[in-house]
Order: C-alpha cells, then sequence, then structure tokens
C-alpha cells in the first residue's frame, strides 16, 4: 500500500509567519508551495491573530493537507515576545483543530536536526539543505517561508519513529493534555 498524504509545516510568528506544503507518495516527497504571511502593517495583536487564524482555514481549505505541523515556541527571555508567539502559534493550531486535521509539534532543534543532521543549524543551512532535497530553483526571500516547510519536511522524516514532540488530533486530545485549560460553562 503507498502512503499518500499532504502536510501543512507552519513556522509561527506575529510579524512574519511561514508555510510550507509537501505531498508525500510512497518514500518521495515534492513541494507544492512555501510562502509566507506578512503581518508587519497590522499593528492591532488581535487582528494579526484573526489574520492567522483565516489564513491557516484558507490554506486548509485549499490544499486539503491530511497532517498539520507546527513549530513549538522556543523559550526566550523576552517573556512578551514568547507570549505573542505562543498566542500566533495557538490560533493556528486552534484552525487545524476546527477542521479536524491532527496536529504535530517539533522543537525548533528537532526541526533542525531532522533536515541538516545538526539541531544548531543556521536558517541559511536549513533553507540549502531543502532547496537540494526538495530541487527547489530559486530561494524565498525569507527563510520563514523555508522555516514553515521544514517543519513539514521534519514530519516527514518523523512518520516511522513516531518521535513527534506532541500530536493533538482534536480539541478533547488538547483538553485531555492540558486539564486545567478546559472552558467552564
Amino acid at each position: 500500500m503507498t502512503t499518500e498524504r499532504i502536510i501543512l509545516g507552519i513556522d509561527p510568528g506575529t510579524t512574519i509567519m511561514g508555510y510550507g506544503l509537501i505531498q508525500q507518495k510512497g518514500n518521495a516527497i515534492s513541494l507544492i508551495c512555501l510562502d509566507v504571511l506578512k503581518l508587519d502593517k497590522i499593528e492591532n495583536q488581535p487582528l494579526k491573530l484573526k489574520k492567522i487564524f483565516e489564513t491557516t482555514l484558507r490554506l486548509i481549505d485549499s490544499y486539503k493537507p491530511d497532517e498539520f505541523a507546527i513549530e513549538a515556541p522556543f523559550f526566550g527571555k523576552n517573556v512578551q515576545s514568547m507570549l505573542k508567539l505562543g498566542r500566533a502559534q495557538g490560533v493556528a493550531i486552534a484552525a487545524a483543530l476546527y477542521r479536524d486535521i491532527p496536529v504535530f509539534e517539533y522543537l525548533p532543534r528537532k526541526v533542525k536536526q531532522s533536515i541538516t543532521g545538526n539541531g544548531a543549524a543556521s536558517k541559511e543551512q536549513v533553507s540549502a539543505m531543502l532547496m537540494r532535497l526538495l530541487k527547489i530553483d530559486e530561494a524565498p526571500q525569507y527563510f520563514d517561508a523555508t522555516d514553515g516547510l521544514a517543519v513539514a519536511v521534519c514530519h516527514f522524516f518523523q512518520r516511522d519513529t513516531g518521535t513527534s514532540d506532541t500530536k493533538l488530533s482534536g480539541w478533547s486530545a488538547f483538553l485531555a493534555k492540558n486539564p486545567k485549560r478546559e472552558i467552564k460553562k
């Protein structure tokens, strides 16, 4: 039986969100698209989150991915930046769960390790490896696009090992993993 699936990968951000879609046929993958959502001209934070949600839904409705992979926020020193990034990630995950698409989360180090063999690889190294792997002729303008693509490719590489950092298959699975987040009625 040949495995066929489409994977949407997202690198969340509140200034630029990168995304990439790949198609798997058996053991081969091919690029569907990669791009960015630029949010720098939107000053209102809630409106940025709305745009991320809407764009993620549009990508899901247009390309019908079977699985959704997203980069987990890294732990930085700036609490405000982490909070904004976590919200961006949350609304993208909510869009995938809203469409009943299984969600897989990967730490940045795991994504880099799976693409380049080095968990401390630079964005340039990740981009160059993806361009060779997927035969991309022209480098995208923003590394955020290849970062989103890298998450999708990382998920493809992890498919048989069951080593995603997190898998959520719906709201009930999310609430089971996060019991304190349940909304009281």
